[in-house]
């Protein structure tokens, strides 16, 4: 089934256009539109108001022997909406407007007539203007004065104006662009941050969009080694034999000779009862020194003995000193 509405109508091959015979129409014919009202009208027949607005399905005609500039003028009619009486109006091209012809009456607009009167009297005085010089010169003269006493009033606001407040304008600029460079600094500090985090807790980029995040090695910079923990110190052993001898050495090396004094160091032969006295005891290691006066039961003795070596000479200096009371 073929559609209604088409666009391209089926013409067979044999179609001729001249065979179809021509109807002849009136020359003003009238066509059926549907429009609005085009202003507030009353009817004249039953007083019923149509307001702007209302449509209507009216019928057009061209108005014989009248146009403006070459403009077609057209001519409507349309019904009452309670008696059904005839109403018509036509276009008028010169004003934009419409002029009722019968029917009805168009209600009072007060913003039309104004400015209908408005339009009048700017023509009545162009034509007085064209026909009379002195008003002519009365007018500019009035107009010059009025542009003077304006320009007076504007020197008198600016003057008052830089009274009261006082722009640098220099300054003010100036003061902006420090504000937008010091916030520029903010952000591009912050968006370094922001880097370094990221560079640190995801690693860094390469050109050929690895990520290589670095980790900490033995041979690192100075800054690694000074986050390494130290190592402790080794802790020293001392021996219990050590703190008999460390102050007699101590008092040996800060004691100095004196020049004027000689020691004499003789080695003392042991008697028969010492020897006896002696076997019972146990030997000591190191030999035992004692001064040729008998007088003196203290031994003397070489700075380098050590400490048992001095207790051991020690005992055997009272032993000696025993056997010989």
């Amino acid at each position: 089934m073929s559609e209604r509405k088409v666009l391209n109508k089926y013409y067979p091959p044999d179609f001729d256009p001249s065979k179809i015979p021509r109807v002849r129409q009136a020359k003003n014919r009238q066509f059926t539109v549907r429009l609005m009202a085009p202003f507030n009208m009353k009817c004249k027949t039953c007083g019923e108001y149509i307001y702007k607005g209302k449509k209507f399905n009216a019928r057009k005609e061209d108005v014989e022997n009248e146009n403006y500039l070459g403009i077609r003028i057209y001519r409507f009619y349309i019904k009452c909406t309670r008696c059904l009486s005839e109403i018509s109006f036509k276009t008028d091209p010169q004003s934009t407007d419409y002029v009722v012809e019968a029917g009805a009456t168009r209600n009072f607009m007060a913003l039309k007539l104004a400015e209908e009167q408005a339009v009048r009297e700017m023509e009545a005085e162009k034509e007085e203007e064209r026909t009379n010089p002195m008003k002519l010169l009365e007018n500019r003269t009035k107009a010059s004065r009025g542009e003077i006493e304006m320009v007076e009033t504007l020197e008198e606001l600016k003057e008052l104006n830089k009274r009261k407040v006082v722009v640098n304008f220099d300054d003010m600029l100036h003061r902006y662009d420090e504000e937008r460079q010091s916030e520029a600094a903010a952000a591009a500090a912050a968006e370094m941050e922001d880097e370094q985090l990221i560079k640190s807790v995801f690693g860094e980029r390469t050109e050929d969009g690895t990520i290589v995040k670095r980790l900490v090695d033995d041979g690192g910079s100075s800054s690694d080694e000074d986050k390494r923990p130290k190592k402790q110190a080794k802790m020293l052993t001392v021996k219990a034999t050590d703190l008999l001898a460390a102050p007699l050495n101590n008092a040996s090396k800060n004691k100095k000779p004196n020049p004027l004094v000689k020691i004499k160091t003789a080695l003392i032969k042991p008697n028969a009862d010492a020897a006896s006295t002696s076997s019972s005891t146990p030997p000591s290691t190191a030999p035992s020194t004692s001064t040729t006066a008998p007088s003196a039961p203290a031994p003397i003795v070489k700075s380098s003995l050590g400490g048992l070596s001095l207790l051991g000479s020690y005992s055997d200096s009272s032993s000696h000193s025993d056997s010989d009371n």
